[in-house]
């Protein structure tokens, strides 16, 4: 937790500073931002600006935080883990009052802990987990509009079941990336994918090591497509295979997606996820 810096300031020798590094959860909504990540212009609002913003205020000096997931503009986050290092030494709940006290309200720190130089948001993460969530009724709701995607299309939760099965496993995800994507290969091992269904919500529920840029929004787009009757359920799987983003459906809107978990090892002793967002009642 504490590190040992060495200044050469001063002609008596060299001095220590004591470095701490913390751990933090935080939950957006992410419709007003540009993001996670900071813009090199500072105009534009991103969720990383506000949130450095704010815990600068706690330390009473400049923090840079790392996170374990960057989401694209308007897409919202439960359980998304950073972390940074300050030399400020505060009770773990003076980071989450604190920060919360300056951050906006569709910003909120859940909780903050001490962990050892070894911990890193990013590369210590083992798995990542997303819900995507899709309001299905012929009116379109006046309610969480910026927190869920709305289709007037009834879609067979059955046929999307069975076309997530397809994609379940380690592939090359080609035809379900953004052509922009950046990523170095385009292999994924998703590790479950299911679909639930509560009322006129469906959620899609997606765990793997890591996702490719527009990953699990186009994953979402077939899925909707083939529930709505509009492809039959291999059409996952053809895409799939297809190893071309052409190949593909749509890309369903950023709204309905959050990013709930991640996994971490055990070590590390962090703070459980509960799956959020908290008003979908499913904790599989």
């Amino acid at each position: 937790m504490i590190r040992e810096i060495e200044s050469l300031n001063n002609e008596k020798g060299a001095t220590s500073v004591a470095l701490y590094r913390y751990a933090l959860c935080v939950e957006y909504a992410g419709a007003r931002y540009n993001g996670w990540q900071i813009q090199k212009n500072d105009e534009v609002p991103t969720v990383q600006g506000h949130v450095q913003k704010a815990l600068s205020v706690v330390a009473n000096e400049p923090v840079a935080v790392v996170c374990a997931g960057r989401t694209d503009a308007g897409v919202n986050g439960t359980y998304q883990i950073i972390h940074f290092d300050s030399h400020a030494k505060r009770e773990n709940r003076a980071w989450v009052l604190g920060g919360n006290t300056n951050l906006p309200d569709d910003i909120a720190i859940r909780w903050a802990v001490p962990v050892d130089d070894t911990f890193h948001a990013r590369f210590s993460a083992l798995e990542r987990r997303y819900r995507y969530l899709i309001y299905s009724h012929k009116v379109k709701p006046a309610l969480l509009t910026k927190g869920i995607t709305w289709t007037y299309k009834p879609l067979n939760i059955e046929k999307m079941k069975l076309a997530a099965t397809y994609l379940v496993g380690k592939h090359d995800f080609s035809s379900y990336r953004a052509v922009a994507c950046q990523a170095s290969s385009p292999v994924r091992d998703v590790k479950e994918l299911n679909v639930y269904q509560s009322g006129d919500l469906i959620v899609i529920d997606v765990r793997a090591n890591a996702f490719l840029h527009h990953m699990i929004r186009n994953i979402a787009g077939v899925l909707m497509t083939i529930g709505a009757g509009e492809a039959l359920p291999v059409w996952a799987k053809e895409v799939l295979e297809a190893k071309n983003r052409c190949a593909g459906g749509i890309t369903a809107p950023s709204a309905g997606l959050y990013f709930v978990d991640v996994k971490y090892p055990d070590t590390y002793s962090l703070p459980k996820s509960e799956l959020g967002p908290y008003f979908v009642n499913i904790t599989g």
